[in-house]
């Protein structure tokens, strides 16, 4: 590839954005952004998502079929698995005009996950149980709602994702094929360089299993997700699971105070409310209020600086789904606007789940249940009732204990780069997809689902590998093998011999991206080289003579070396 026709040059005065792949990737001339989370890809750009995308395709053929479906989904199908009106990110296509919907006024699903096509996929075709098991898997545009667009590649609202979805006959043969797809994904990320600050990661599985699912994390410090990792036990968390205990804290009190009601109106935030009080924010305690899917309200408390993790809640509470209990619920359990819910005298019929971070305190406060108060110098034992039961219902942060050992997590920053999920008959169920079994009768169908995002994971390679200069890229994806420069361009002699080195690199089969610009200086072709990264940079001048320069582009070392020399370095 001739750079001088290459659409989509390097633009070194690009703006800096919010992170590495973000900066690079547009400065370099990978990505143009179209609108926020929505980009282009250029020919530099595809070229490496499509390298992406190949390694992921032959890795993946090893477990699955290759399948194409559709970005558009009817609703109807949606709302058989009763997603229409629950997933937070989902979003539709509709007329844009009124001709358009002169035309067809029908509304569409746009995909951002693929289980309610390809579940009736499988009903059409494997029905009996020779036909099982069997995977389907795609490398397809996704779309998402999100909330707030960030960091280039690794959040954005259209991306690329590899989605496969396994169908079994029985628990034991999709475990089997679960940790099958574990082995597969791994070698997945060791090709594409990331397998050494890549870690499998417990994570939710979601309001229909109790199991855990798997994230796939790179290590990385502008990834959105935390990780608490447990030394002794080789055990990663993602911090949405991670079971936690609260630091002690250190309780200056010897003695139970009277407790009072203090007038408090108005103020914002845990940290605001304790140095109005003059007390440690661990001695806030923060109460929701809930409704359960089955009709109960219920009460959570937790202390100052937590968050309540409504996962770990649904489970303890044992229902199937919860929400924040609304204005005139809360108003009529309390008898208070909503920011001022306490633990205090609430009606016998609205049971209070304690998270284990608000035991062990003296003269902690509460809401008062009493609209612009705020209730200091509460205790159990003597204006609460000691609860039988402490619970872990908290979001972990920094300083939290793992439960089983005690010792401190040690907490990291990292992207997603996949994940795998067990379904089991969530879909199949939906959709009373079963299978004849041996015996003629009709039995369930398990599934799972495994995903990996290939664009995300172009953004994330940018993030683990690039310097003050600009990208590094891993020989398996980088667009090209090797960076031709030509100086001295206008000696006819020079560019002669660098013309014929390029068609000798191409010959051989190497990829090369050849400089071949007269106009540009020297520290232009060199520096737009280091902001490109690709692996190998070669050089041929006045000063090379019949020798080719040789640097890899995460090396300070310069070489002379003759073609075939350079030749077989590359090859081999």
């Amino acid at each position: 590839m001739l750079y001088s026709k290459l659409f989509g040059k390097t633009k070194k005065d690009s703006k800096k954005y919010d992170s590495a792949n973000a900066t690079y990737l547009q400065k370099g001339g990978f990505i143009d952004q179209v609108m926020a989370g929505v980009y282009t890809y250029l020919p530099l750009g595809i070229k490496v998502l499509n390298k992406i995308e190949n390694i992921i395709r032959e890795e993946m053929d090893k477990i699955g079929n290759e399948v194409f479906m559709p970005s558009l989904a009817p609703q109807s199908a949606w709302e058989k698995t009763g997603r229409l009106e629950t997933v937070d990110v989902l979003m539709k296509t509709t007329p844009a005009n009124k001709f358009a919907e002169a035309k067809n006024a029908t509304e569409y699903v746009l995909n951002p996950t693929h289980e309610e096509v390809v579940v009736p996929l499988g009903q059409k075709f494997n029905l009996s149980y020779k036909d099982f098991p069997f995977a389907l898997y795609q490398i397809q545009t996704k779309f998402r709602n999100e909330p707030r667009v960030k960091s280039g590649l690794l959040r954005g609202r259209e991306f690329r994702m590899k989605d496969l979805y396994s169908f079994h006959t029985s628990i034991e043969d999709f475990k089997k094929y679960y940790e099958r797809s574990k082995e597969v994904y791994f070698k997945v990320f060791e090709r594409l360089g990331l397998k050494d600050e890549t870690v499998i990661v417990l994570a939710s599985g979601g309001s229909f299993t109790d199991d855990y699912s798997h994230e796939f994390q790179t290590f990385c410090e502008t990834g959105e997700d935390v990780v608490f990792y447990a030394k002794s036990k080789n055990i990663y968390y993602n911090r949405e699971v991670a079971p936690s205990i609260a630091p002690k804290i250190v309780e200056k009190d010897t003695e139970m105070l009277p407790k009072k009601d203090v007038l408090g109106k108005g103020i914002i935030g845990v940290q605001e409310l304790a140095d109005y009080l003059k007390i440690p924010v661990e001695k806030t305690t923060k109460t929701l209020i809930f409704e359960t899917d089955d009709g109960r309200v219920i009460a959570v408390a937790v202390r100052g600086g937590y968050d309540i993790n409504e996962d770990k809640l649904r489970k303890i509470v044992k229902c199937k789904a919860l929400k924040l209990a609304s204005r005139e619920v809360v108003k009529k359990i309390t008898g208070a606007e909503v920011g001022y819910a306490g633990i205090l005298n609430l009606p016998k019929e609205v049971e209070v789940f304690f998270d284990e971070s608000v035991n062990n305190r003296l003269n902690f406060e509460c809401g008062a249940n009493k609209t612009n108060y705020h209730s200091i110098n509460v205790n159990f034992g003597r204006d609460i009732p000691v609860p039988k039961n402490f619970y872990d219902i908290k979001v972990a942060k920094s300083g939290d204990l793992f439960p089983e050992t005690q010792e401190k997590y040690e907490v990291k920053k990292a992207a997603e780069v996949g994940n795998i999920f067990p379904l089991y008959t969530k879909f199949t169920d939906a959709f009373d997809y079963k299978f004849i079994d041996t015996d003629g009768k009709q039995k369930q169908i398990y599934m799972g689902c495994y995903g990996i995002g290939p664009s995300r994971i172009m953004g994330v390679i940018v993030e683990k590998f690039h310097d003050e200069k600009g990208i590094i890229w891993p020989e398996s994806v980088s667009p090209f093998q090797a960076h031709l420069i030509g100086l001295d361009l206008s000696d006819e002699s020079i560019k002669s011999r660098v013309d014929k080195v390029y068609k000798t690199l191409t010959d051989k089969g190497i990829e090369v991206l050849f400089d071949d610009r007269i106009d540009v200086t020297a520290g232009n072709k060199f520096s737009d080289a280091d902001l490109i990264g690709i692996p190998i940079r070669l050089v041929v001048s006045k000063r090379t003579g019949k020798k080719v320069e040789y640097k890899k582009r995460d090396e300070k070392e310069v070489k002379i070396m003759s073609l075939e020399e350079v030749i077989k370095k590359i090859k081999g």
